[in-house]
């Protein structure tokens, strides 16, 4: 980390969230930051992950502190990016971690920080974008099992500091909505279903291009709900895969089971180093197919637009089908937005005297404050309308 190139690349984020047409950011709690950064305390953030460029808005929300943070940052973002790119995301304090394997360096790095580094470190507990940002999708347990294990040789408190970054539109952004569901629509080879009200037209266009994965892998487009439909094919996915290669769900979230099966992939062709059969190649690259099928039906729960169709959920439904269905590398900005931080008081963790802490409670503590402080920001914003 590099602090003043950090604080000499900020002009440039903020560029970016003006291109994403984020207009304001506000920040709440901010002061539960600053002393634990006061008191030298180890630091780690854990905000929910719901849409592109929330990092920069966190970033943005706690600029007069003009302290960078350490960012655990999928080894993807690095691949994906130019050398300029990766040598400033360094520099700013992001590092990579392979999520797919045992990634000793970065671990290592991340007990580090809490233990001796300054400044925080933020991770992101869901470990993907999955556009919900009004529910946090099931947090995983690698944050809280590093802040655990750097509490325990640590000579200072670790501090967790749930977050919640909650999005709204300032400006209607139907025109631009419209406009993405034709897309899809098209991509349907269908002709544009505008007499039907926005909602039913993007769960018609949902319902559409899930029939045809059921068509896919299933022989024939399935009944019941959405949710019912999802689990199905998910499961049937996953079950497969998993008794191929000998894994066992063992009750594990999704994402954790997808993991394993990736793993499972990466290590038989590390096995066959080069000797595999042409079958054996096409199988797993079904396989490994089929497991980010599987990561893309987790991030669509199957009631989160009925349940509560604003027009948030309606934009954030389209992203993601805009992503996975016309592999767009983001979703279209619709219109201007703004963003609210809000950090809660943290969850000190002494040094040296955690050893009967779970590391699945402490998750389980994280994720029920963030959702619990998105729960109360739409309430207030509901009575301020």
């Amino acid at each position: 980390m590099t602090p003043w190139w950090f604080r000499l690349t900020g002009p440039m984020r903020r560029r970016a969230l003006q291109k994403q047409k984020i207009v304001r950011v506000d920040v709440q709690g901010i002061e539960h930051l600053k002393q634990a950064i006061a008191n030298n305390h180890g630091v780690m953030l854990t905000p929910n992950h719901s849409f592109h460029w929330d990092s920069y808005c966190l970033i943005d929300a706690t600029r007069e502190l003009r302290t960078p943070f350490y960012i655990m940052t999928a080894w993807q973002v690095f691949a994906m990016s130019k050398a300029f790119e990766r040598h400033s995301m360094q520099r700013c304090g992001c590092f990579s971690v392979d999520r797919e394997g045992s990634d000793v360096q970065s671990l290592k790095t991340a007990v580090d920080v809490l233990q001796n580094q300054k400044h925080p470190l933020l991770i992101f507990p869901e470990g993907d974008v999955y556009h919900m940002n009004d529910r946090v999708t099931a947090f995983r347990d690698g944050a809280a099992a590093i802040a655990i294990l750097a509490a325990r040789k640590a000579t200072r408190p670790i501090s967790i500091l749930p977050v919640a970054m909650k999005r709204w539109y300032t400006q209607d952004p139907t025109p631009s909505l419209l406009q993405t569901i034709e897309r899809l629509e098209k991509r349907l080879y269908w002709r544009p279903q505008s007499s039907m009200p926005i909602k039913e037209r993007v769960l018609h266009v949902a319902k559409g291009l899930l029939s045809l994965k059921e068509m896919e892998h299933l022989r024939m487009p399935q009944n019941g709900t959405l949710s019912e439909r999802v689990e199905r094919l998910s499961s049937t996915l996953l079950v497969d895969s998993e008794a191929r290669y000998g894994r066992q769900a063992k009750q594990a979230l999704i994402p954790e089971r997808v993991k394993e099966v990736r793993r499972a992939i990466i290590e038989a062709r590390e096995t066959a180093a080069g000797a595999a059969t042409p079958e054996q190649e096409t199988q797993w690259t079904a396989d490994m197919d089929n497991m980010f099928l599987v990561t893309q039906l987790y991030s669509y729960p199957g009631n989160y637009l009925e349940e509560n169709p604003t027009i948030e959920r309606l934009a954030e439904t389209l992203d993601k089908l805009e992503e996975d269905a016309l592999e767009a590398s983001y979703p279209t900005v619709h219109a201007d937005r703004e963003v609210l931080v809000r950090f809660d008081q943290p969850i000190e963790l002494a040094p040296g005297k955690e050893k009967r802490l779970v590391a699945a409670e402490l998750t389980d503590r994280m994720e029920e404050r963030v959702q619990l402080m998105l729960d109360e920001m739409n309430a207030q914003r509901e009575k301020q309308n």
